[in-house]
């Protein structure tokens, strides 16, 4: 079902960016668009996870320079039933996280220092385990070639800009039809974007939960990201806003609204369907065949006690400790926390 989505939707965006083509340059200009929207296919499948990785300045880290980080990813991908993918870390103060990939098999999970410093070991689990539902549903592919379609149908679009003066260009429509590629172009592709985004975050959100076992550790996950993200400005989102849809919660300014504009889905809506859903789970409540108790989420060599282990004692009340390194050799400016 997944293939075909996907299938579907290659086929809609590249029929969209031949529009857009036959809207600028007639006949010729379709053809050149059906040539270019065809190496954007390629490239989106086999290229465009480095792509938005490169971005957002993701650097790969692994159990010696990020062990709790990387051993988080680590248990719930066993959880979950999946290889281990590729775990980055994003020098960023906003709290945020994305996953990108063509597979499972060739996939990457970012998150940003941000999010490690302000939210607890159990709200980090929760956010990788919604991103890893992404990648278990193969969102990661679709998601990408549309942020990278609507990027290319919005360059098609300026570059309509400057054929809009110019008698030479071979649009039926003159310069109507310029207009219109300039105008509705980029439009008709952010539509499509932000419904693939929206229909896939709340499926996502309910695999999370289910990976984690606990709704309520995401729920509280989505609230502090999306405060976070209201005052902490994301410059590499702001300057690439067709990745926007990638992350867990919108990184740009502005659009906060449930409605055909926004990205994401309203933040409120998403901590009310867990909220629901932790109802229905029952805390304590008896466990049976079709929904047993979440196996323990072990990582496979020993690390630090986190939200699935033994419980740790409770630690003296001191002075805090120096902020240790990252893998950047400094610490971002912010609150400090367990993972500063």
């Amino acid at each position: 079902m997944n293939t075909m989505r996907t299938a579907m939707l290659l086929a809609a965006m590249t029929a969209l960016f031949m529009g857009v083509g036959f809207l600028i340059g007639g006949s010729g200009g379709m053809m050149i668009a059906l040539v270019i929207a065809a190496g954007t296919n390629l490239f989106s499948y086999w290229n465009a996870d480095k792509m938005v990785l490169s971005m957002n300045h993701a650097v790969e880290v692994d159990e010696k320079n990020a062990p709790e980080y990387y051993a988080i990813v680590q248990a719930l991908a066993k959880q979950a039933g999946l290889p281990m993918p590729r775990t980055y870390l994003i020098d960023n103060p906003q709290p945020n996280a994305f996953a990108t990939g063509r597979n499972p098999q060739n996939a990457a999970v970012a998150a940003s220092t941000g999010l490690l410093q302000r939210l607890t070991h159990e709200e980090v689990a929760a956010v990788m385990a919604h991103e890893l539902a992404h990648v278990q549903h193969r969102d990661t592919l679709t998601m990408t070639i549309v942020a990278t379609f609507a990027g290319a149908i919005s360059m098609l679009g300026n570059f309509a800009f400057f054929l809009g003066g110019s008698r030479d260009n071979n649009s039926p429509f003159g310069f109507v039809g310029v207009l219109a590629a300039m105008i509705v172009a980029p439009f008709a592709a952010m539509i499509v974007q932000m419904a693939v985004s929206r229909t896939r975050e709340y499926e996502a959100d309910r695999r999370g939960a289910e990976i984690c076992g606990h709704p309520l550790w995401l729920a509280s996950a989505l609230d502090k990201i999306a405060r976070g993200a209201e005052r902490i400005p994301n410059p590499d989102a702001e300057r690439n806003p067709a990745m926007a849809h990638l992350f867990i919660i919108n990184p740009l300014s502005g659009e906060r609204m449930d409605s055909l504009f926004s990205t994401h889905p309203n933040t409120d809506n998403r901590i009310a369907a867990l909220q629901e859903m932790a109802r229905q789970m029952g805390d304590g409540a008896p466990r049976t065949a079709s929904r047993p108790a979440p196996a323990p989420l072990q990582a496979d060599e020993p690390q630090s006690a986190g939200p699935w282990g033994k419980p740790a004692a409770p630690e003296p009340q001191t002075e805090p400790e120096s902020p240790k390194p990252n893998p950047w050799g400094r610490n971002p400016t912010g609150p400090k926390g367990r993972w500063s």
